[in-house]
């Protein structure tokens, strides 16, 4: 013991500015617990020294990009602007990203809205639609009506985030009730550094699937029945390359979220200002319905095919119902895939 309290003694006789210099050395964690040695200890893990070594190199000016004013910030010591950031995150760019510390490593984190993102078709109403979302953090998002491509890529500087990190990019999204199809052709997942080609790059396979009633999912089986048999060998070769299938997960307010993969930030990487980190999801090439025989169908004819196939395995007012509800979408939504296609082969025609 009587050596425990001499080291004690010698470390409460050293100056704060020095302990402060020491605790700023070390973690958040860490210099909280000091606090409660001694009240020397206290002043010194509270100081300013201490959280301004916690905080971003470049906190100053990310807080200049805040929707909020400024002056939210100015009378706060280092350590309570710490804290806050790991409690309360700030909207940056005119409302389009989001930045907060982890609460647990300290280190920074980053969310893109839906306008920071490239989306396929995104201005197309016809597609996608933006709406204001009471129940995001962003003051609007897109919703998907109808598409036969999806196409949704992101990309952050390198220098935005924490030096010697390893961080997750994930994709977050919320499914309508009406959803269909997304859970029936698979989706390419990749993330590199610059143009994703590079020997960090990483892919992965995913279907964006939720609990839906049974009615929905047996549309969604007839109506992709072909192209998912067509798709299925295509799917197993890039799974057999190493592209893992990865699954969606709830989170706590909500929302679902998909990994779309793991990239290490170094220190040269943190101090290179024309470095990126690309993201996307890509619905996977090929096997795709050709034109359907050259034919389009109406929305009557529609419903005389899938109801005859309906009837084989359900009850008539299962089928009635079923065709009722996604019936247009489903048809709509083919009609603008066969005119996609005949666009496509006209093209490589002429070319």
């Amino acid at each position: 013991m009587g050596s425990e309290e001499a080291i004690l003694f010698d470390l409460n006789s050293l100056p704060e500015g020095c302990i402060s210099t020491i605790l700023s050395l070390t973690s958040p964690i860490d210099a909280c617990k000091s606090s409660v040695v001694s009240s020397t200890f206290r002043m010194a893990s509270d100081s300013d020294v201490v959280w301004e070594r916690f905080l971003p190199s470049d906190y100053k000016q990310i807080l200049l990009r805040s929707v909020y004013s400024t002056h939210n910030f100015e009378f706060l010591t280092k350590k309570e602007l710490y804290l806050r950031l790991r409690r309360e995150p700030v909207m940056l760019d005119n409302g389009t990203k989001i930045f907060s510390l982890d609460k647990s490593t300290g280190k920074i984190q980053y969310m893109l809205g839906a306008r920071e993102l490239s989306i396929a078709d995104g201005n197309n109403p016809l597609c996608w639609s933006w709406k204001l979302a009471p129940e995001s953090r962003f003051s609007e998002v897109i919703t998907l009506r109808s598409i036969t491509n999806l196409k949704i890529r992101g990309k952050i500087k390198t220098s935005m985030l924490s030096p010697e990190t390893t961080y997750a990019a994930y994709l977050i999204i919320k499914f309508e009730e009406w959803a269909y199809g997304l859970d029936s052709i698979p989706s390419e997942l990749l993330l590199g550094e610059n143009d994703g080609n590079s020997s960090t790059s990483n892919k992965g396979i995913a279907y964006l699937s939720h609990a839906n009633d049974k009615k929905k999912q047996l549309m969604q089986q007839l109506f992709f029945a072909n192209r998912m048999q067509m798709m299925r060998s295509k799917v197993v070769m890039e799974e057999d390359q190493g592209k893992g299938t990865r699954v969606l997960r709830d989170r706590n307010d909500g929302w679902m979220e998909i990994e779309l993969g793991e990239f290490y930030i170094s220190r040269d990487e943190k101090n290179d200002h024309d470095k990126e980190v690309k993201m996307s999801l890509m619905e996977v090439k090929g096997g795709q319905l050709k034109g359907v025989e050259d034919q389009t169908f109406t929305h009557q004819e529609w419903k005389v095919q899938l109801k005859n196939l309906l009837l084989e395995h359900h009850s008539q007012q299962v089928v009635d119902e079923a065709l009722k509800e996604l019936g247009p979408k489903i048809c709509e939504a083919s009609r603008r895939q066969m005119e996609e296609e005949t666009e496509d082969q006209d093209e490589i025609r002429k070319s």
